[in-house]
């Protein structure tokens, strides 16, 4: 039973290697893949993640495809899920109606205000004036947000109102983040403590998998500019087995129904973005899929079988699976290009001297050019350890780090320290 991923980035790369370990998966395909996926699925770079019909057909062409994973977002909110069923194929992940939780801020927003789910006070609008009117009279700090999918760097924090002002303007006159700002969420600003939970649902079931915290911004400290993902750890040091029983609760159980009451059962993995307030958890963020880079240290993690768990998810039988996890501790540090997440060479060549077995390199922007790997995007590798605790799963990725060379390379020296 072969299985073709959707995607090519180090997302990607840790769903492949989770299924490859699954005696029920056969052949593994990844479009586009990447040079570190390859060396685990056969790769077909030359169809790309929205080339729905080249998809199908691909799928169509090799009858031992038995499921198809989507994962990346853009193809999700645009229905890749929905085509192949129309086609007849099977295929894990939301369909265009349960993705827009991540696709739309303000449908998100209007979801949870509407269920009484805990989230920040918040106002949306399309209308230019309209926006630099709220924020010239706002109370500070508070968040500009692009309504639609921007490769989770649409979020803008604004400590007076020259930067409200500024964020507005570019998000709706200069386009900085093309159509997805059309419309806007201004948000009050949350202080608290950041964590990711990712759940496996069929709309009926929901299961929480292990904790995460991701880091967003591009240097020490949480400085620079927001990212896709600086590096993350698992389990968060905050997220109480009490604390999950009340997000449990209060957030997972009622977005879920939620989405079953708005006709938009959500079937795949729903991620909670959540801030740890004075006042109790509340949400930040949906995503419609698996985390990048959280995925690199929850599924590591997994000690249950990834494929019987997509599968059961796709005949909506999650029920009947008892999804197990380690209980030791997992941290990722990702390897950026230089001028990352704004201008970065390249093609530049990556040398990796010898590593421990227990290391994991989750491959991102990473390419073979004349049978040689170099660089193909603005994060590169994702350099991961386990270890019995977060101290000794970071000493290990680091110590990996000092092997691992191109030009222009940096990375965040903090990750899995702070809260």
């Amino acid at each position: 039973m072969s299985v073709l991923v959707i995607g090519g980035g180090g997302r990607e790369h840790a769903i492949c290697a989770a299924l490859s370990k699954s005696p029920k998966t056969g052949k593994l395909y990844c479009l586009p893949g990447n040079a570190g996926i390859s060396q685990i699925a056969e790769c077909v770079p030359t169809i790309g993640v929205m080339e729905f019909e080249k998809i199908a057909d691909f799928v169509a062409e090799h009858e031992d495809i038995t499921m198809t994973v989507v994962a990346p977002d853009d193809p999700l909110a645009a229905g890749l899920v929905d085509y192949l069923e129309e086609r007849g194929f099977r295929a894990f992940g939301p369909r265009a109606n349960a993705a827009i939780i991540e696709g739309s801020k303000s449908f998100s927003k209007a979801l949870m205000t509407k269920y009484g789910i805990p989230t920040a006070a918040y106002k949306e609008t399309s209308d230019y004036d309209e926006a630099i009117e709220y924020v010239s009279n706002a109370q500070y700090p508070l968040v500009v947000k692009a309504d639609g999918l921007a490769l989770g760097k649409g979020v803008i924090i604004c400590l007076n109102a020259e930067e409200g002002v500024q964020a507005v303007r570019e998000m709706m006159v200069d386009k900085k983040f093309k159509d997805a700002g059309k419309k806007i969420v201004i948000e009050k600003f949350l202080v608290g403590k950041e964590v990711s939970v990712l759940c496996f649902t069929d709309g009926q079931t929901i299961v929480p998998m292990v904790s995460s915290q991701d880091h967003k911004r591009a240097h020490d400290n949480d400085e620079g500019l927001n990212t896709g993902g600086m590096g993350t750890f698992s389990p968060s040091k905050v997220y109480t087995p009490e604390l999950a029983d009340e997000v449990y609760r209060d957030i997972i159980l009622p977005t879920m129904n939620a989405m079953n009451c708005e006709g938009r059962t959500f079937k795949g993995v729903l991620y909670f973005g959540l801030m740890i307030t004075e006042k109790g958890p509340k949400v930040l963020e949906y995503n419609a899929r698996f985390g990048d880079p959280e995925t690199q240290v929850v599924l590591p993690r997994l000690k249950s079988d990834l494929y019987e768990i997509f599968d059961a998810i796709i005949d909506s039988r999650l029920s009947d699976v008892d999804i197990q996890w380690t209980d030791d501790a997992c941290v990722c540090v990702i390897l950026a290009s230089g001028g990352y997440p704004e201008n970065y060479k390249k093609g530049l060549p990556i040398t990796i001297g010898k590593l421990p077995d227990d290391i994991m390199l989750y491959h991102a922007g990473t390419a073979f050019k004349d049978g040689k790997l170099v660089t193909s995007g603005g994060r590169v590798i994702g350099v991961t350890a386990k270890g019995k605790d977060i101290e000794e799963a970071r000493k290990k990725a680091y110590a990996a780090i000092e092997n691992i060379h191109f030009d222009g390379m940096f990375y965040r020296h903090d990750i899995g320290i702070k809260l």
